[in-house]
């Protein structure tokens, strides 16, 4: 009798033993396949890690494999050590990690009929690439003579680090190698996989990201684990896609916040993907104009000796372009119109009479953050959360930012009957407004998660802008990375002040990151660019690098806090979250969470005490967390296996629900 090891998608830190049906003959080729089994009085879908000899389970007990899916090449060997490492790293159970990467239609127990990629009837013909600069070709030169395989390409915004991007994928499919290409959101890639299409038609690119279809997503999956493709595009998820001749990883915006899976397994595609790199000997390039601190500090060893080796690209690579000028307006002098400086005003003004686009960047959309009755003191508060519902004047309704509740909005305070309710703050839809009424002659466009919900009408909004069609942009931070617009000249940012002084230490870091970003909208043909940031605090350090577009200066400040402070990447962090309809659940579970025994062997790691989170309340649940801290990464993840499994074993109410993060981005 053969015994077959099988991993479930279910909660439990252990594998599931079969027996091979009658008639069967199992190998070890076939590890790594799907089989449908029989579990409880369901049927799943599983994956076939391991041939046993023998098993715990009487044989008589042992149910049998129902079917063996042999209709795809068995996943590798490299996938099965990505998914373990993710699940010992982030301590989540290994069967669920595996099944969780697998398309929904793998896993399903009718799957849709596959469909093959489209083919081409003929080769059409590759977009020639330009000329690179020097500073490009130097970047190439030095990661084809090297001897790293992990770079951190810091490239200002503009600077062409998706040419050296292309040039490299180029190099890996003259040598018959697959490449794999991260991006942190869907509205990245339209752009990004045009580009490379056109340089690569016959490539076989495929896009892997959650707007795809089922049918779309399987189909190209298929493709990347049988070879057929031979780029991948996509987002977080896609670091976990089968490759089995992979030669080449490139993680672009590599520090966005967006590569953390914030739900469910809560792993870091980024630095999965520098293991998969690692573990495979392969190449891989993280990019970004404004890297995390932590790939900064991995960059900085002396002569070399950093874990990651560090390339610049400092120059725009447009001919004729240069980086944008950036200023200060001192909103304590030049007084706001309606969220607005006179400064600002006068400057898109300007642009409107040269047939220049303008960006005015706000990240908050909806009108108003909250309305308000003066009278009583009355405010639109979530009743589910521990927030306020924002003003969407647009839909005619108010609606929760955090757990998606709307309402319409009253005529009447519901509280006094008074009908002169305020709306207080700005969003992006009261700043189009009153551009709309300044400037009656502009076509101005909003772009935010309102106005772009899905990627088509993001592709509708992105043609309107590089077509022209528009002379003011009003948006969030979906405008502020990855794009190019030929025609936009002047960036204004509103109300960057607030993260200055946020209660959570890594907001300087966003702040520098974002304003980066989108300041580099700006001037990225032959046109100067011009960025204009309303600020309370003109003489802010923050602001100061800003200006000078100095981010290794920026970097070696924060850095040189965080190191006094004793914050990452100096110290390693795991946080204990736990939600529950009473807050004195959840603080009592985290209670016992802290004091579980501790051996001799984890005196370095540190407790803090349980606090309710920063948003207490969501969606009906109250919310606390506990932060534990280590200076030794390896000390914190020897405690964590252990507290796991203690964890596990606390008896707590029903309704109550916990979770564990390594390297927390959340706070």
């Amino acid at each position: 009798m053969q015994i077959a090891r099988v991993a479930l998608d279910v909660p439990l830190r252990r594998f599931f033993d079969y027996r091979v049906p009658e008639g069967e003959r199992m190998s070890v080729a076939d590890i790594g396949c799907r089989v449908r089994v029989p579990f409880g009085q369901r049927h799943k879908i599983g994956i076939l890690v391991e041939l046993a000899a023998d098993t715990d389970i009487p044989l008589a007990q042992l149910k049998p494999i129902e079917s063996i899916l042999r209709e795809l090449p068995p996943l590798p060997a490299a996938w099965f050590r990505l998914t373990k490492f993710c699940a010992a790293y982030y301590h989540a159970p290994l069967g669920q990690v595996m099944l969780s990467t697998l398309p929904a239609g793998l896993r399903a127990l009718a799957p849709p009929k596959p469909r093959p990629l489209r083919q081409r009837i003929v080769d059409v013909p590759a977009q020639p690439a330009p000329l690179l600069t020097c500073e490009q070709e130097a970047v190439l030169t030095s990661i084809a003579a090297g001897n790293a395989r992990a770079y951190l390409l810091h490239g200002v915004t503009g600077s062409g680090k998706t040419e050296v991007y292309l040039r490299l994928i180029e190099r890996c499919l003259a040598v018959g190698q697959q490449s794999l290409l991260l991006v942190p959101e869907i509205n990245l890639t339209p752009q990004l996989e045009a580009r490379v299409m056109a340089r690569f038609p016959n490539a076989g690119l495929v896009s892997l990201h959650s707007e795809l279809g089922e049918a779309a997503r399987s189909r190209n999956w298929r493709a990347a684990l049988t070879g057929e493709a031979r780029i991948v595009l996509g987002t977080r998820l896609a670091v976990f896609t089968p490759l089995p001749e992979l030669g080449l990883i490139i993680v672009d915006e590599e520090h966005d916040s967006s590569f953390k899976q914030q739900d469910g397994i809560r792993y870091s595609a980024r630095d999965l993907a520098v293991f998969r790199a690692h573990d495979s000997g392969i190449l891989i390039v993280l990019g970004s104009a404004t890297p995390s601190l932590e790939s900064w500090a991995n960059a900085q060893g002396v002569d070399g000796s950093g874990r990651y080796r560090l390339l610049s690209l400092r120059e725009r690579a447009f001919a004729g372009a240069c980086l944008p000028l950036l200023r200060c307006i001192d909103t304590r002098f030049d007084k706001l119109q309606d969220g607005l400086s006179g400064a600002l005003l006068l400057a898109i003004e300007q642009r409107l009479v040269r047939a220049e686009q303008s960006l005015v960047f706000l990240n908050r959309r909806g009108y108003a953050p909250v309305l308000a009755c003066a009278a009583c003191g009355w405010t639109s508060h979530c009743h589910r959360c521990a927030a306020n519902l924002v003003l969407h004047l647009a839909d005619r309704c108010l609606r929760c930012h955090h757990c998606g509740f709307e309402a319409r909005v009253p005529k009447l305070c519901p509280t006094c009957g008074n009908q002169d309710l305020s709306a207080f703050g700005r969003g992006t839809q009261r700043i189009e407004a009153v551009l709309a009424e300044r400037f009656p002659q502009a076509r101005i466009l909003r772009v935010d998660r309102d106005s772009a919900r899905s990627r088509k009408q993001w592709e509708v909004l992105l043609a309107r802008i590089q077509g022209g069609e528009t002379d003011i942009l009003v948006g969030t931070q979906m405008l502020a990375k990855g794009h190019d617009f030929p025609k936009l000249t002047l960036v204004g940012a509103i109300a960057p002040d607030a993260a200055l002084f946020a209660a959570d230490w890594r907001a300087p870091e966003r702040l520098f990151a974002q304003l980066m970003q989108v300041a580099g909208r700006a001037g990225r043909a032959d046109r100067p660019g011009e960025v204009l940031l309303q600020t309370q605090f003109p003489e802010h350090p923050l602001y100061a690098a800003l200006i000078r577009h100095d981010y290794p200066a920026f970097a070696a400040m924060q850095l040189k806090e965080r190191q006094q402070a004793g914050f990452p990447p100096y110290a390693h962090q795991a946080m204990l979250r736990a939600e529950s309809p009473r807050m004195a659940d959840a603080l009592g579970f985290l209670a016992s969470a802290r004091a579980q025994p501790v051996s001799d062997e984890d005196l370095q790691v540190i407790f803090y005490d349980p606090v309710p989170m920063r948003l207490s309340r969501r969606a009906s649940l109250e919310r606390a967390q506990l932060l534990v801290e280590s200076p030794s990464r390896r000390a914190l993840q020897r405690f964590l296996a252990h507290w796991v499994t203690q964890l596990e074993a606390i008896r707590a109410p029903s309704r109550l629900r916990w979770h564990l993060e390594v390297d927390p981005l959340e706070f």
